[in-house]
């Protein structure tokens, strides 16, 4: 969905999954600064939200959900997957339920599958899945930010700020008094900075929770039974995952940031040494200059020096080997 807020002045529309809303405002250090100090906002309205409702939300969700929700108290938020049989990673919901209402916001396009699922799953169960994507939109604001927000708005509230459900008629009035507005790039560098993954991006066809350490923050180890819950637990007791997410100091002196999908190999093999993983997200930093995610090979000595292409990257461990 195209957001009204690409009218602002300076606005740079994102693309690819992204598309719909601004890559930035024309400053992007700027932006990023902005939000690191506590002020402004991120619009995030192209993100899919879905809402459960039903005397039986949180007891259902709890049997499909990596995360324990069944006791999940009003107002406090959360993350959570949904995995295949097999313990891959199929959906990632950032969550908050306000007493009446448990709400989601997911990766852009990906609404649709997910309420498919959900669907398939309801059974006898008092729940009823809608997409109210349409209807409302996600705004970020920073932590630290003392910004007010509109009455019986639900809000996710984390470390990292607040994720506002705004009705999406006042997305334009809320950026009038809000400002200023920070694009998706400044989001996005920050997400990098704090080693935070995202699906579709850190996440391939045959990704599990442990190589992006999402365990402790969307899997809980003591719930019972869910859909690829086998292979959570055989990772977790025997201390392999394949492959394992680290952090990216990149060489500032290159001109363009290494692709997402680019490989990675030991610097002393040189440009064409044995693909040991690949870029996830590489962004520019205010402060730290041109970091990335990537994931490689869980065997790769933490104290390895690596080069994504032909670009020398300075690791730093994010899950442990």
């Amino acid at each position: 969905m195209k957001s009204p807020l690409l009218s602002l002045p300076g606005a740079v529309p994102a693309e690819g999954v992204d598309e719909g809303v601004a890559a930035h405002y024309g400053d992007l250090f700027r932006e990023q600064r902005a939000l690191a100090d506590g002020t402004g906002f991120v619009d995030l309205s192209h993100r899919g939200v879905v809402t459960v409702t039903g005397a039986d939300r949180l007891s259902w969700l709890h049997l499909l959900l990596t995360q324990h929700v069944s006791d999940l108290p009003a107002g406090r938020a959360t993350e959570a997957l949904i995995l295949s049989a097999n313990g891959h990673i199929e959906h990632a919901l950032y969550l908050v339920d306000d007493g009446e209402t448990m709400w989601a916001h997911v990766e852009p396009g990906t609404q649709e599958a997910l309420i498919a699922y959900l669907e398939s799953m309801k059974f006898f169960y008092r729940v009823e899945v809608a997409d109210r994507t349409e209807d409302f939109a996600v705004v970020h604001l920073p932590a630290g930010s003392i910004a007010a927000l509109p009455d019986g708005v639900a809000v996710r509230e984390t470390a990292h700020g607040r994720d506002a459900f705004l009705p999406r008629a006042e997305l334009p009035a809320f950026a009038g008094t809000h400002g200023p507005a920070a694009g998706l790039l400044a989001h996005e560098a920050l997400r990098v900075e704090h080693h935070l993954p995202r699906l579709t991006f850190e996440t391939d066809h045959r990704t599990i929770p442990h190589e992006l350490g999402w365990i402790g923050t969307a899997v809980h180890l003591q719930k019972g039974c869910y859909r690829g819950q086998e292979t959570v637990a055989r990772v977790q007791n025997l201390g392999k995952p394949p492959r394992r997410l680290v952090f990216l100091h990149l060489d500032g002196s290159e001109v363009h940031l290494p692709a997402h999908g680019t490989p990675i190999h030991l610097a002393a093999d040189g440009p064409d040494g044995r693909k040991l993983g690949f870029i996830t997200t590489s962004v520019r930093h205010h402060e730290l200059g041109p970091i990335a995610l990537a994931l490689v090979k869980r065997n790769v000595p933490v104290d390895a020096e690596l080069m994504a292409g032909t670009t020398a990257a300075a690791q730093e461990t994010v899950v442990e080997p």
